[in-house]
C-alpha cells in the first residue's frame, strides 16, 4: 500500500511539523491541499449525483453503477497520490529520507520521486 502524506487532509499541520518544511513549501501546500479540493469536490458531486440517479434502479443497472462509482473513487485516489507527489519532490533530501524512514516504520510504500537531476 503507499505511502501518502494526506495532502488536504486534516494533517495538514502535521506535515508542516514533522517535515519542517520552508515557508515555500507550505504555501505549495495551501495551494495545493486547495486544488486537491476542487477536485475531488467535483468528483464527490459526480459520485451523489450517480447515486441518487440510480437509486431505485434494478440489480443490473446497479451493477454498472458501482463500476462507475468505483471509478470515480479511484480518480479521487489518483488526485491525491498526484497531489502528495508534488509535494514530496519539494522535499530537501532529508525530508524525503525522513519520509521514507516513516514509511518504512508503518510497513508502507513510499511514493518514489526522481531525484536524479543533475543540480551542476
Amino acid at each position: 500500500m503507499d505511502c501518502i502524506l494526506g495532502v488536504g487532509g486534516r494533517d495538514n499541520e502535521t506535515i508542516t511539523k514533522v517535515f519542517e518544511l520552508t515557508e515555500e513549501q507550505q504555501e505549495n501546500l495551501k495551494s495545493w491541499s486547495a486544488e486537491l479540493k476542487v477536485r475531488n469536490d467535483i468528483l464527490k458531486d459526480k459520485s451523489k449525483y450517480l447515486m441518487k440517479k440510480n437509486e431505485e434502479s434494478s440489480p443490473e443497472v446497479l451493477l454498472t453503477v458501482s463500476k462507475e462509482y468505483g471509478s470515480i473513487m479511484d480518480s479521487m485516489k489518483r488526485n491525491v497520490r498526484m497531489i502528495d507527489k508534488r509535494l514530496l519532490t519539494s522535499f530537501n533530501k532529508a525530508q524525503y529520507e525522513r519520509y521514507v524512514k516513516l514509511c518504512s516504520q508503518l510497513a508502507l510504500r513510499p511514493i518514489h520521486i526522481n531525484r536524479s537531476v543533475d543540480e551542476n
